[in-house]
C-alpha cells in the first residue's frame, strides 16, 4: 500500500475514534472502558493499513478487545460457579486468583516507563500496565461477569473496591497492580500517604468514569512530556482530554503550546491569544503573558 493510502487510512481510523469518543463521553452513563478504547485506536499500530484491502479500523479493535474481557469473564464465572464465594472479600480473592494468578494481570515498576501500560488494548495483550489501567479490566471483567467492582482514585495509586461503598454495602479493597493483592484500611492509608496526601475516608468513594478517563489520558500526556520525540503522541492525548464535558482549562494552553513546539504556529499562536481572552477576566497578569508567547511564535513564521 502506498504511503499515500496509509496515511489517508490513518486519517481516517483517526476521525472514526474522535467521534465516538465525543459521542460516549457524553453518554448518560459513560464508559470510561469504550473511551480508553477509543483512545488508543488513536495509537495502536494494528490499526495500521497492511497488504491491500481495507485498514481494519475501529472496530476491528473494539471486536478484540470484547472478545479478550469476554474469555476473561467466562473464567471468573466459571470460578465463581464452582467456588460460590460467600462475601466481597472472597469475591476479591476468586478475582486476584483469576485475574492476578491465572491470567497474570499485573504490574511492575518498568511499566511506568511503557506508553503502553497506558493503552488499554495493549494492557489486554501484554497483562501488563499502570494501576489504573489494570483496575479498568478488573472493573470490566467483574462487570461482565455479574460482580461489583468500583475503581478507587487513590492520589498515585489506583485501585478497586469489590463489593458496593457507593450503597454502604460491605466491600474489600484489592490492588490489581499487585496481582490482586487484599489491602486493608491501613494499606490504603499508606499508599496515600506514600503519595504526599492525607487519607480522608472520602478517598474511598467510586471514582467518576469520566475523571477515570482523565486520568489515562493525564498519564499519557505526562509521559510524552518527558519524551520531545513523542509530542505529537502528547497532543492527541490532550486534545481527546478537551473532548471531555468536563477539563482543565490549562489543556488549551498546552494545546497550544505544543501546536507551536511541533512548527504550526499560526494555529498555536491563535490559540493562545483564544486562551488569553478566557484568562482575562481573573489573571490579567497572565494572560498578558500568554499572548507574548503568541506573538514570539507568529514571528517564527517569518
Amino acid at each position: 500500500m502506498s504511503a499515500r493510502r496509509t496515511k489517508a487510512a490513518a486519517v481516517t481510523v483517526t476521525e472514526q475514534s474522535r467521534d465516538r469518543f465525543r459521542t460516549a463521553a457524553r453518554a448518560e452513563q459513560p464508559d470510561p472502558v469504550l473511551l480508553c478504547l477509543l483512545a488508543a485506536a488513536e495509537h495502536d499500530p494494528a490499526l495500521d493499513p497492511g497488504d491491500p484491502g481495507e485498514p481494519p479500523g475501529v472496530d476491528t479493535l473494539l471486536a478484540a478487545c470484547e472478545a479478550a474481557f469476554d474469555r476473561h469473564a467466562a473464567a471468573v464465572r466459571a470460578a465463581v460457579a464452582e467456588r460460590s464465594p460467600a462475601g466481597p472479600e472472597e469475591t476479591a480473592a476468586l478475582l486476584a486468583a483469576v485475574l492476578g494468578g491465572r491470567e497474570r494481570f499485573h504490574g511492575r515498576q518498568s511499566d511506568y516507563r511503557r506508553l503502553e501500560s497506558s493503552l488499554l488494548p495493549d494492557v489486554l495483550r501484554r497483562r501488563r500496565g499502570l494501576p489504573i489501567t489494570l483496575s479498568l479490566v478488573w472493573m470490566e471483567v467483574g462487570r461482565r461477569a455479574g460482580l461489583t467492582v468500583h475503581g478507587i482514585a487513590l492520589p498515585g495509586h489506583f485501585i478497586v473496591a469489590v463489593g458496593g461503598p457507593a450503597g454502604g454495602e460491605e466491600y474489600v479493597l484489592a490492588d490489581p497492580f499487585h496481582g490482586g493483592r487484599l489491602l486493608d484500611p491501613a494499606d490504603a492509608e499508606r499508599l496515600v500517604a506514600a503519595a504526599g496526601h492525607d487519607f480522608a475516608p472520602a478517598l474511598l468513594t467510586p471514582a467518576q468514569p469520566l475523571d477515570i478517563v482523565l486520568r489515562v489520558l493525564g498519564n499519557i500526556r505526562i509521559w510524552a512530556s518527558d519524551r520531545p520525540e513523542h509530542a505529537r503522541t502528547q497532543l492527541w492525548a490532550t486534545e481527546l482530554a478537551l473532548l471531555l464535558p468536563r477539563h482543565p482549562a490549562q489543556l488549551r494552553l498546552e494545546r497550544a503550546e505544543l501546536l507551536v513546539r511541533m512548527g504550526d504556529f499560526l494555529r498555536g499562536s491563535a490559540e493562545m491569544d483564544s486562551y488569553a481572552q478566557i484568562l482575562d477576566a481573573f489573571d490579567p497578569d497572565t494572560a498578558a503573558k500568554v499572548r507574548q508567547e503568541a506573538r514570539a511564535a507568529r514571528h517564527r513564521l517569518n
